[in-house]
């Protein structure tokens, strides 16, 4: 990958706060970038003063991609980095701080030059960890529901807020995972096909419950990879999916995205009352008896489990992708007992 040299310089001297003349540069793959090329920079740079400073800089390449019933989202992150939404974020939730933006129309194609941040992300995050990030995604949307900045309403390429239903009545309509939990040859645990197939049977109400919960600003890919724990702060990087969501939607993302399985139902139990603690500091929630966060993990990742299960010929996965769905199962049960 070639390096635009006047871009590295001019994103370095935005890092520094100093005037970068030169610097040397080393590229690295980072994992992640399912849908881009994200690659950790790092060298020495040269200041006016000849002073020379260390650097790690990420620098993220997006080229034009369609994700289903949302056209706009393989731009969405450079039109985000170029509205006032950083000025939204707080000290303990925040974004990556972008150095330099540039759309290249012809090609289809933008890149980012973003901060990095070395902290704790995947699978290695705590159950504290867990539960900070839920308590400051609740005090980041609260505070956008109630003080409505204007930032929000200039805001034109956000993902629809029935993206969410729309995944789940695409999944639904394929035969490939709707007739298999249905099938005799079926060979997911019984009391998993039930849960899947009672939740197809009631989604009509399910989703108008729903849909009266309040609308919020959603990241819409607040899954563990996506999420940097450092210093006791929350960084949230991948905005790409981002949208008018639902109330609590997010925390699905959390939970069962891939998510650590053993502590799954312990994390659902931690986190839905730290968000909603979070969102209150701003917001009456007491109006809203049902929060609907463990439907919402049907709704996106039921049907998904099941496909992913389907299309994976890894014995451990297959297992995993069993054992999610059967946790979830759990969470209703520890739900009913609470």
């Amino acid at each position: 990958m070639k390096i635009k040299p006047e871009a590295l310089i001019y994103a370095l001297s935005q890092l520094f706060k100093k005037d970068i003349i030169t610097a040397d540069c080393q590229t690295a793959p980072l994992k992640g970038g399912t849908v881009g090329n994200v690659y950790l920079v790092t060298g020495i740079a040269e200041t006016l003063g000849n002073d020379k400073l260390q650097y790690r800089i990420v620098l993220k390449i997006q080229k034009k991609w369609e994700r289903y019933g949302d056209p706009g989202s393989w731009r969405r992150e450079y039109d985000l980095y170029a509205s006032d939404l950083g000025a939204t974020f707080s000290d303990t939730f925040r974004w990556p701080t972008c150095y330099l933006a540039e759309m290249n129309a012809e090609e289809n194609e933008f890149q980012l030059w973003l901060e990095y941040i070395d902290g704790v992300s995947g699978l290695d995050l705590t159950g504290d960890m867990y539960e900070q990030a839920a308590l400051e995604l609740g005090r980041y949307q609260g505070k956008l529901y109630a003080e409505k900045p204007a930032v929000l309403h200039s805001l034109t390429n956000l993902s629809p807020s029935d993206l969410m239903k729309k995944t789940y009545l695409h999944y639904r309509s394929r035969p490939v995972v709707y007739d298999y939990i249905r099938s005799e040859g079926c060979e997911l645990p019984l009391h998993v096909r039930k849960m899947l197939i009672n939740f197809d049977e009631h989604a009509d109400k399910i989703l108008v419950r729903i849909e009266k919960l309040p609308l919020v600003l959603c990241h819409r890919d607040f899954w563990v990879t996506n999420l940097i724990y450092a210093d006791g702060k929350i960084a949230l990087i991948d905005w790409d999916t981002s949208g008018w969501g639902y109330l609590g939607e997010d925390l699905a993302s959390l939970i069962a995205d891939e998510a650590d399985i053993d502590h799954m139902v312990e994390y659902y139990q931690r986190c839905v009352p730290a968000y909603y603690k979070g969102f209150s500091e701003y917001a009456d929630v007491s109006p809203i008896a049902d929060h609907c966060v463990y439907e919402m993990i049907l709704l996106g990742f039921g049907y998904r489990l099941v496909e992913w299960y389907l299309h994976t010929e890894d014995d451990d996965q297959k297992r995993n992708h069993v054992l999610t769905l059967q946790k979830i199962y759990e969470m209703n049960i520890s739900s009913v007992k609470g």
